[in-house]
């Protein structure tokens, strides 16, 4: 496998996903602010939480593409379709299992059975993220099929 290639492409492809993301929300496409998400598992200042969300988002898309890269070697391929696919597996992943889970273990996330007296300043995602926006689910999927072609042509040149 090529480590430097994972590691340089991982980054490229994670930093494009999170700009993506980032643009979806402030273009009005989703109210899912997933650095902020992220980030206020470690703070309760949304300011900082957006830096320290943006730099976790960027540590688990590494996670993720060496993932991807470990796919692509096993497969002895690496194109844009077989990384589409493996970023609708991810996207998949993402809003039906880690994102409904996520009220469990974050500290300032409301849960789907939360009551008035919460003190929860961040909605649950709920199913496929629906809780942030109809378009959520597209707007993620989009993402991370670009993250996925985005790997596959990379990891494919070098």
């Amino acid at each position: 496998m090529d480590w430097a290639g994972w590691a340089l492409f991982g980054l490229v492809a994670t930093v494009a996903l999170t700009a993506a993301l980032i643009a979806a929300q402030l273009a009005g496409l989703t109210r899912l602010d997933l650095p902020l998400v992220l980030g206020a598992l470690v703070t309760e200042d949304p300011d900082r939480a957006r830096i320290a969300g943006f730099f976790i988002h960027l540590c688990a898309g590494q996670g993720f593409a060496l993932g991807y890269a470990a796919a692509f070697a096993l497969l002895h391929r690496a194109n844009w379709w077989i990384g589409a696919l493996f970023g609708m597996l991810h996207v998949g992943i993402a809003l039906t299992v880690l994102l409904p889970l996520l009220p469990g273990v974050h500290p300032r996330m409301a849960s789907q059975r939360a009551g008035p007296a919460s003190t929860a300043v961040l909605e649950p995602p709920g199913l496929f993220a629906l809780n942030y926006g109809i378009q959520t689910p597209a707007v993620a999927a989009v993402v991370h099929v670009m993250y996925g072609v985005v790997l596959g042509l990379l990891l494919k040149a070098h």
